[in-house]
């Protein structure tokens, strides 16, 4: 397997101490007063492996926990975003899907957005961080919380079990896009199961070549079907398999840009992004929003929020470019 490349703006720490740091920290939140600008400087330029060892190191030297100082120390957006970047990854997203799903109602989007991004590697480790951190299943409570075919197609990304091979089988594809045409806009009313046995289970390689076959059937591309054929949850959750398929980078630049665009901010879906990738691929994020919306991800981020939590979401952002 080639290695994976980080292209991630947040990037090791050169002359990396977890001591100095910690110590750094703790002269940070001592005695009236918080010194966010330290805060930022130190969680935001350290990556995920060096921030837990800032934090065995604090709970060592403090004999404390760095996330729960810093938690009553800290309020609103700027804690949500600091306490983010002190988990490991699999750990946060187990984290937002449970928030996502506590309480009255359920942020969907949350769901949509993890459990349609993520590799069947990372979702059998969310999964098992999941139940050993909440006591239940994560399959439990996504059916205790959602319902019909939206609930059918995120127990089926679950499973983790998507082909991750490359190839491509020709006339599977074919016949893939035809099963697809006439589950959809061949009939009256949809199949949606063959949907999600096309979606949630081929290879990207040979999803690519579906949708290619797609147009050649229905004259039009399997994205415009989707929000032709079905409303909701259901079509939004289809809509991020096929734009995670095509362009996951892209995919996360236009929920950015949704996240921010027009009236009022949408702080989770803004946060969770800018925690999330910016060790994985957020240069390239920001490389698509521009080509795509002609502005920077920085600038965005710049005009939409203020004070500390601007502060370290453009230190994740890493720069204007």
């Amino acid at each position: 397997m080639a290695a994976i490349v980080n292209r991630g703006t947040v990037t090791e720490a050169a002359g990396f101490n977890a001591d100095a740091d910690a110590q750094r920290l703790r002269e940070a939140m001592k005695g009236t007063g918080t010194n966010e600008a330290t805060i930022i400087e130190v969680l935001a330029h350290r990556t995920i492996a060096q921030r837990q060892r800032i934090k065995e190191a604090y709970k060592q030297t403090v004999g404390k926990d760095l996330a729960d100082d810093l938690s009553s120390e800290l309020s609103g957006n700027f804690r949500s975003v600091v306490l983010g970047l002190l988990m490991l990854a699999p750990v946060y997203d187990a984290y937002e899907l449970r928030n996502a799903m506590k309480g009255a109602g359920t942020e969907e989007a949350c769901l949509i957005d993890i459990l349609a991004s993520r590799s069947n590697a990372e979702i059998t480790t969310i999964n098992a961080f999941y139940k050993k951190e909440y006591g239940r299943s994560l399959e439990d409570a996504v059916c205790g919380d959602t319902s019909g075919m939206f609930q059918r197609v995120l127990v089926s990304l679950l499973t983790a079990g998507r082909d991750e091979s490359n190839t491509v089988d020709a006339a599977q594809a074919v016949q893939d896009a035809k099963d697809i045409y006439e589950a959809g806009e061949a009939r009256w009313g949809t199949d949606e199961v063959k949907f999600l046995t096309v979606l949630c289970v081929r290879n990207q390689n040979h999803l690519l070549r579906v949708f290619e076959e797609y147009q050649k059937v229905s004259g039009r591309a399997i994205e415009d079907s989707i929000k032709r054929e079905m409303s909701g949850s259901l079509e939004d959750v289809f809509l991020a398999i096929v734009k995670c398929i095509r362009n996951k980078k892209a995919f996360f630049a236009e929920r950015l840009y949704k996240s921010m665009k027009g009236l009022g901010t949408t702080d989770s879906v803004l946060i969770r992004i800018m925690v999330s990738r910016a060790e994985i691929d957020m240069l390239d994020i920001k490389a698509e929003f521009l080509k795509m919306y002609g502005k920077t991800l920085y600038s965005f981020i710049k005009g939409d929020t203020s004070g500390d939590y601007r502060k370290i979401l453009l230190e994740l952002c890493g720069g204007e470019q």
